[in-house]
């Protein structure tokens, strides 16, 4: 991405100038002795809007050049005024995307592939409080009924019945995943984010790497994924073969991806817990630089300080006050390795979202992505 204009790269500026460190103020992170605050909310979506604020505060004088790294898109202008109702209790709702798109990896996650995909969908739910949150995945082999949508280079894509979850991206961008979710779930999409296959694999090298343990030994060469039983710190290029991994893991199908996801997730936030970004500034600087390159949400959402207003916002949701489900769904009788949505259990699922309640455990019950038996589990 470009970097902004008429202004020095901060990091030319820290190598002619010596290790300066910003003023972080009054503000600023501080180490203690006290139990790290959990992050889980902010490294959700495969960690992108965690890893822009690891630096908070102390970032600030970067703010510039990082909010030219972010694109955005307005949705609401796509969408207009055919949408479910917004809910005005202060809950909030994101759709949170992880797109397929191969551009830039040289055919390395195959090849004769054009477009992009949403690959992982989870809609992350912020209850009134802001003190809880439920985050229910989609997975990406539901049928379902796409709608009409506009195309991002003009003209509409017409609405199509039994289709992918994921060919809405592909037909109609983030806009028509965004209105595919609201027209089955009846939830209206405060904001989106999404980062793609390139952008996520620069973030966890950028990171360090994350620590998980597998249970089982997985060899899934679709993704080239292959793993001992035991602890793994995985870096960038096989924390994306494991997130992208579903041959190797349960049934074959997109739910055990969703599993082993879930977990990368929770190793996501262990891992972000030990970053100092008062230890390193220029760190924390490369993290939040790649992080806004990696990075896209909609327009009301796609400025640095919009993220870091999000992220103050949401600072008091920890791992154990936030609930994840996989939507309840059944094979489809016509394609193993197609689901259906379970009606009355995805009802009540979205129900509760919409009336800021938690998710009844019945309703996942009987769902085939209601699934315990993960290979992989967070920490090493």
């Amino acid at each position: 991405m470009p970097h902004a204009s008429g202004n020095e790269h901060p990091a030319h500026r820290a190598e002619a100038q010596g290790p300066a460190v910003p003023d972080y103020g009054p503000a600023r992170v501080r180490r203690s002795r006290r139990k790290p605050r959990k992050k889980a909310l902010r490294y959700v979506a495969w960690g992108t809007l965690g890893v822009v604020l690891i630096g908070g505060g102390g970032l600030a004088y970067a703010w510039q050049h990082l909010n030219g790294n972010i694109q955005g898109t307005d949705v609401n202008a796509a969408l207009g005024h055919d949408r479910p109702s917004e809910q005005r209790d202060g809950s909030m709702n994101i759709l949170l995307l992880g797109s397929d798109s191969r551009a830039g990896t040289h055919g390395k996650y195959g090849r004769g592939i054009s477009g992009a995909r949403a690959d992982t969908a989870m809609v992350l739910h912020v209850d009134k409080t802001h003190k809880k949150a439920s985050v229910v995945s989609i997975p990406r082999d539901t049928m379902v009924e796409r709608p009409r949508c506009a195309k991002p280079s003009g003209g509409t894509a017409p609405g199509a019945q039994q289709v992918m979850f994921n060919s809405s991206y592909q037909v109609g961008g983030p806009a028509c995943t965004v209105k595919t979710v609201e027209k089955m779930s009846g939830v209206r999409m405060n904001h989106y984010l999404e980062v793609d296959f390139k952008g996520f694999q620069k973030l966890i090298d950028e990171l360090g790497g994350v620590d998980i343990t597998t249970h089982k030994a997985i060899d899934d060469p679709n993704s080239g994924l292959s793993l001992k039983t035991g602890k793994h710190t995985l870096k960038g290029k096989q924390a994306l073969e494991l997130v992208r991994t579903r041959h190797g893991v349960g049934d074959g199908s997109d739910l055990g991806r969703i599993q082993l996801q879930q977990a990368f997730i929770k190793a996501l936030i262990h891992r972000a817990q030990t970053v100092d970004p008062l230890g390193s500034p220029a760190k924390s600087y490369a993290l939040a630089d790649t992080a806004t390159q990696s990075i896209s949400a909609d327009s009301e959402l796609a400025s640095a300080d919009k993220l870091l207003g999000l992220a103050k916002e949401l600072k008091g949701i920890s791992p154990d006050r936030t609930d994840m489900v996989t939507m309840p769904v059944t094979y489809d009788a016509q394609d193993s390795g197609r689901v259906l949505p379970l009606d009355k259990a995805s009802h009540r699922v979205w129900t509760a979202l919409r009336k800021d309640r938690p998710i009844p455990e019945s309703a996942t019950r009987g769902s085939v992505g209601d699934r315990t038996d993960s290979p992989v589990s967070a920490g090493a």
